[in-house]
């Protein structure tokens, strides 16, 4: 066993118990931190829910399915344009580039991330065949544009839906 001098000691220091503790203590609470601060971010932002009725609109799949098929059928096309003014127009034109008329048209506009700035709007036709509306005017960025057509009966299903998103840039 040899025996070292305090000079010695303190030139060329041992790796202790306290020391290896303390290493420990500072690395776990390190990475309890950083998960502390993870765990923050993901409950303070998007919930993940991504439908409200996620069974209900299971149980209805088969019918989506067949709207869907009957939508395609229609060869319907659109054409969606809104401005940070709020002014919101749909195009919607048939297989022989004819306007659709005669639709109740609805669309909720809205921010992709949150409900919180959703509006529920009627577009109502235009001189032009257009179904357009003004809303409150809109932010710079990403909206997105809902838009369900009814035909004249304002109960019975959607004959056309769509969902677009928009980026609005100033």
């Amino acid at each position: 066993m040899t025996v070292r001098s305090s000079a010695e000691a303190s030139a060329n220091p041992m790796l202790t118990g306290k020391h290896v503790l303390a290493f420990f203590v500072m690395f776990f609470a390190a990475i309890f931190a950083v998960n502390g601060y993870f765990l923050f971010s993901a409950l303070s932002t998007h919930t993940g829910v991504v439908s409200v009725e996620p069974y209900r609109k299971g149980l209805a799949y088969n019918q989506r399915i067949a709207a869907d098929e009957a939508q395609k059928a229609l060869g319907w096309a659109e054409t969606l344009t809104a401005d940070m003014k709020g002014n919101i127009s749909l195009r919607l034109v048939d297989r022989t580039k004819a306007v659709v008329p005669g639709l109740r048209v609805t669309a909720v506009v809205g921010r992709p991330s949150t409900v919180q700035f959703d509006r529920t709007l009627t577009l109502s036709l235009q001189a032009d065949g257009s179904y357009s509306t003004v809303t409150a005017p809109l932010d710079t960025g990403t909206w997105v544009v809902a838009i369900e057509a009814r035909d004249g009966s304002a109960d019975g299903d959607p004959v056309y839906r769509s969902r677009r998103r928009l980026w609005l840039k100033p």
